[in-house]
């Protein structure tokens, strides 16, 4: 009798269970759903509901499967990627950069990752460097395009590559016509103005624009124009000059206001960056904030809080924005494009605001 002709039973037990692979249909029948559920589940498809997406991540994690991931591309023909587009102005420094988007940006990268998706992050401004053929080269399965803009070259390259079929959502495009996202403008407008009006100020006037490609500019300038209207009180608008930083664009509508002549007990800026500029003008003429004028802002820019004194501002749901973008993103490379949407905001009350 040959040595191997006896086996020990237990090791020979090992053995199968280590040969065992779990799969996706181990998975289902844990979970009580359909293999096709778990495949969408776990690749973060928008089409399935958080609760069964929850369930079948606790069956995943009970019995410890992991997507095989090469395979799932071979078979779906997907990255697992998503490309995040910054646009800058041309011939602008990263360093001086928007805040809100890059706050914006991390929100997104945040979103993706919990979706089971790695991002593929690229800024760009100069108009021969602009680039976005990353579904073509199997870079990643969409783009999210998310910047200033006052940089329309960029924006309408952008725009070209959707128009050809590219998948595409945005925020902060002037194309209508683009799947977009966007704060709720009108209502963080009238939130900012009640907030003003609460605090007993009445000659409340607007840094804003009506005619920017920035459309949000216009949104928030309407939202305030109504409640002040409401209020039997009437708007007023100081526009900012275009190609500017938003800081110069804020600190030279305060000092054109000022020079004006006409009286104002308040300033609720479109932008903080904005609003912190002409509150380095208010303090240099020595106008006390908030006691001899209040200001407000809107982005919830992280500077904001450490201003003299804190800025009062207008925030969106950033890990909501991210959220959002990630899963409409999702649902034009599914081919399943829902409606454009809006993300809930908040006020941010703070010294500047508080008479």
């Amino acid at each position: 009798m040959g040595e191997h002709d006896h086996q020990d039973p237990v090791a020979a037990s090992v053995k199968a269970k280590r040969r065992y692979r779990v799969t996706s249909f181990d998975v289902a029948a844990e979970a009580g759903v359909s293999q096709s559920t778990v495949s969408r589940a776990l690749a973060g498809d928008p089409v399935v509901s958080e609760a069964t997406r929850a369930r079948v991540a606790v069956a995943a994690a009970k019995l410890n499967y992991h997507v095989d991931e090469n395979a799932a591309r071979l078979r779906t023909g997907r990255t697992g990627t998503l490309a995040v587009v910054v646009i800058c102005r041309p011939d602008e420094e990263v360093k001086n950069f928007n805040p809100f988007h890059y706050a914006l940006l991390g929100a997104v990268c945040a979103a993706a990752s919990r979706r089971g998706h790695e991002t593929l992050v690229s800024f760009q401004g100069a108009p021969e460097r602009l680039w976005g053929l990353y579904q073509e080269q199997r870079k990643a399965d969409g783009m999210i395009v998310i910047g200033t803009s006052e940089n329309p070259q960029a924006w309408d390259y952008f725009h070209g590559l959707a128009q050809d079929g590219a998948h595409l959502v945005c925020w902060g495009s002037p194309h209508e016509d683009l799947d977009w996202v966007r704060s709720d403008n009108i209502g963080g407008a009238r939130m900012a103005t009640e907030h003003l009006l609460d605090s007993g100020y009445r000659q409340i006037v607007c840094i804003a624009s009506e005619t920017s490609a920035q459309r949000q500019f216009k949104e928030r300038y309407d939202g305030y124009s109504e409640r002040m209207r409401e209020e039997g009180l009437t708007p007023r608008l100081i526009t900012f000059e275009e190609g500017l930083t938003r800081d110069e664009q804020g600190r030279r509508a305060a000092v054109q206001l000022i020079r004006s002549g006409e009286p104002f007990d308040a300033i609720f800026a479109c932008c903080d960056e904005m609003a912190l500029g002409a509150l380095r003008v208010l303090r240099e003429q020595g106008i006390a904030v908030p006691e001899t004028v209040g200001l407000m802002g809107f982005d919830g820019i992280r500077a904001g809080a450490h201003a003299a004194p804190a800025l009062s501002s207008i925030e969106p749901d950033f890990q909501t924005a991210g959220e959002v973008l990630v899963d409409h993103l999702l649902s034009v490379i599914a081919d399943a494009p829902g409606e454009k949407l809006r993300v809930p905001v908040r006020l941010l009350m703070r010294g500047s605001s508080r008479r």
